[in-house]
């Protein structure tokens, strides 16, 4: 957890690190299908938590990565807020029709109970995502993440990509901090409390750019490394990453069986009976 990005090159000594790649990959693509099918708090919460948990076992670099959550926090919030800008009724339509006023600024902009209600839940649901994302990040690496792609069916052609691409995010990370710590030493004053944002930012740019350039020279270097030693000639591939299955990952192949179910009778069941409301809400 040394690196600045959050990708593991080595895995970790957690249960969560422990399970293999195909359980990590298959958790997470049913968790995601699990938060988007419903708005129900009461289906949310008991996942944010249960993650959160999670999370925290991990034993992650608290200052890296409290910066994500400062950033999640903010575009999330940035989100509600311009949806609310759009859709001042958002709340009425979500909650069963229901519009209790309670503040008006304009004959269309106000705020009620039902748009509060909405909102919230909306912006929970978006940081439980969040959190579920970095739980998994923080505990794959970038084999078990191919491994795992692979064992869901997706050609194994991308799943390298998806490997090579995040074994490289840490190398870009890291000639960024050195790049920039040179050209603090040359005279380029780059420290937030002496200059500006825009300062700041157009030499991080300038930084930036060519980098990201030059890693298309590197990608470029590994194709034709791959094409000369034959990659991709076979219709199948193994990876030297996978384990076998211990007892975690069959009681996981288990719960992933049940959400899969309940996902499944989730979506039927909202389709098929007639909902008062398109999320629940406790007030209707």
């Amino acid at each position: 957890m040394n690196n600045r990005l959050l990708i593991n090159l080595v895995p970790g000594n957690t249960r969560l690190h422990k399970l293999t790649g195909k359980t990590k990959v298959r958790t997470f693509i049913l968790l995601m299908v699990y938060i988007i099918m419903s708005f129900d708090i009461r289906l949310l919460l008991p996942l944010f938590l249960i993650s959160l948990i999670g999370l925290m076992s991990l034993k992650p670099d608290w200052k890296t990565l409290k910066y994500f959550f400062i950033i999640a926090l903010t575009m999330n919030f940035l989100n509600v807020v311009l949806y609310w800008l759009v859709k001042p009724y958002c709340g009425s339509n979500w909650c069963g029709g229901g519009n209790t006023v309670l503040v008006r600024f304009t004959e269309h902009y106000f705020i009620s109970a039902e748009s509060i209600w909405y909102l919230s839940i909306r912006f929970f649901k978006m940081m439980t995502s969040f959190v579920v994302s970095m739980t998994f990040i923080l505990s794959v690496t970038p084999s078990e993440l191919a491994a795992g792609l692979y064992s869901v069916k997706i050609p194994y052609k991308i799943c390298t990509v998806f490997s090579i691409a995040f074994r490289y995010i840490p190398d870009i990370g890291r000639d960024f901090e050195n790049i920039k710590v040179a050209m603090q030493v040359r005279g380029i004053e780059l420290d937030p409390k002496k200059a500006s944002l825009m300062t700041r930012l157009k030499q991080n740019v300038l930084i930036l750019v060519p980098l990201i350039i030059t890693s298309f020279d590197r990608v470029g270097n590994i194709a034709n490394a791959m094409d000369l030693r034959g990659y991709g000639k076979g219709r199948t591939r193994t990876y030297y990453s996978e384990r076998e299955e211990q007892k975690a990952d069959r009681f996981m192949k288990v719960i992933d069986c049940l959400l899969l179910l309940f996902c499944i009778y989730w979506i039927v069941a909202g389709s098929v009976v007639p909902q008062p409301s398109k999320m629940w809400y406790p007030f209707l």
